[in-house]
């Protein structure tokens, strides 16, 4: 286990977010890929190229249902046609078909020796039980699916560094590629100290309050796509957090812990994660979520676990998560193209006041694209790092620079949240 370090930035020189993200993305490497079924795919990047081993589809097959007809014999339409078979999706052609005839279709069935077009029903009126009146001539290729016009057998249909989609785990079952090596799903360990904080609903005494903010990290760390391994509230006690720590060190790829990381904390975490772990303690220039932990833990087998210190006060722990563990665990899981959430340039509704003090202001607000097709938004309420039923309200968050606020009509980047 690593030993107790001085910090590298020191604690109390507020540091420019940008700075802050550059050491926490340096010290998250990607964790290596594993063998993944295509099933486990969605969200997933791919580490290999994926080649297809067949043609997409496998034969040539109608898109309509209808008649399959030799467009030749429809020129002359309305045509009476001789129905000669039915064929379902899945069947095997038995008859072909010949000059003046038809077979009555379905959608996805093969097409049968002889016809070149298929005649949407729609176009059609059945005549007693065994003729067709072809009202609509058609083309050759009408209503036909070529074999292999979605994929070829040896193209490469994704390539590595490609987010799989539900679309895209489709196509890895559409080619039989039953496994890919992909990135795995990063572990992440998640855990708060306090007796204060009360879990299983009883009455609060004085002092105490209600856990949520392992409630809020569990749902957010599960959206980045990650395995939770919610540790809940440890108690207070040295023994017992160096325990947990050291403990699930060894079954997870990384740590965050809520709380315990403010300037003149005297908390459990801190001293803990100084004794065992190398740890810088920052102070960001924003608000809320001006302090931050970050280190790194060794396990048994010698592998780095990155560890996240997000402050305590609830809207503090989200904005942190936002802008600097979410990107990093995104990174580890291979991500190399937007770790951050996106950003639009919307225009403002409401004012958004706020103070010169050196830091950026992550304002709350909502957002509605409107008729002229830009982003507007404005705050969503009350704007205290302890707030979070308004930030609930919320489906942005405003970068307002340091000054006195913007006013209704300017233009200011929000990060979208969803």
């Amino acid at each position: 286990m690593a030993t107790a370090c001085h910090a590298a930035i020191p604690f109390r020189q507020m540091i420019p977010l940008h700075e802050a993200q550059e050491v926490v993305l340096a010290g998250c490497k990607p964790l290596t890929p594993v063998q993944v079924a295509y099933s486990d795919m969605t969200g997933r990047v791919l580490a290999q190229d994926v080649v297809a081993t067949e043609d997409v589809p496998p034969f040539s097959n109608t898109a309509v249902d209808g008649y399959a007809v030799r467009a030749a014999d429809s020129e002359q339409s309305p045509v009476e046609l001789q129905v000669v078979d039915t064929l379902a999706a899945g069947a095997e052609p038995k008859i072909a078909v010949n000059a003046g005839e038809a077979i009555r279709i379905m959608t996805g069935a093969p097409m049968p020796s002889g016809a070149d077009a298929v005649v949407m029903v729609e176009d059609t009126q059945r005549v007693g039980e065994t003729h067709v009146l072809i009202s609509r001539s058609a083309k050759v290729h009408d209503g036909v699916r070529d074999a292999g016009s979605d994929v070829r057998a040896g193209e490469t249909v994704f390539v590595p560094g490609t987010v799989l989609n539900a679309a895209g785990v489709g196509v890895l079952a559409s080619v039989n590629a039953r496994t890919v090596r992909a990135f795995p799903r990063a572990r992440v360990a998640l855990l708060s100290t306090g007796d204060e904080l009360v879990v299983d609903g009883s009455p609060l005494r004085i002092g105490q309050i209600r856990e949520s903010n392992l409630t809020m990290l569990d749902s957010m760390i599960a959206a980045t796509g990650c395995e939770v391994i919610n540790l809940g509230v440890v108690r207070d006690d040295e023994a017992e957090l160096e325990r947990v720590f050291r403990e699930v060190t060894e079954r997870c790829d990384a740590i965050v812990t809520s709380g315990g990381v403010s300037m003149g904390d005297f908390d459990v975490v801190k001293a803990v994660l100084s004794k065992i772990a190398t740890m810088q303690w920052m102070q960001m220039a924003i608000k809320p979520a001006k302090p931050f932990a970050f280190g790194q833990l060794q396990s048994s087998d010698g592998r780095t676990i990155p560890i996240f210190g997000l402050p305590g006060n609830p809207v503090s722990s989200l904005i942190s998560y936002e802008l600097l563990a979410r990107p990093a665990l995104r990174k580890m899981m291979g991500h190399t193209e937007n770790l951050m959430r996106p950003a639009i340039h919307a225009v403002l509704d409401s004012p958004l006041k706020r103070k010169q003090d050196g830091k950026i202001h992550f304002m709350r607000v909502f957002g509605e694209f409107a008729e002229d097709g830009r982003l507007h938004v404005r705050d969503s309420g009350p704007q205290g790092s302890h707030q979070l039923a308004s930030t609930a309200m919320a489906n942005g968050l405003a970068q307002v620079p340091d000054g006195n606020g913007l006013q209704v009509g300017e233009h200011v980047p929000v990060y979208l949240l969803g």
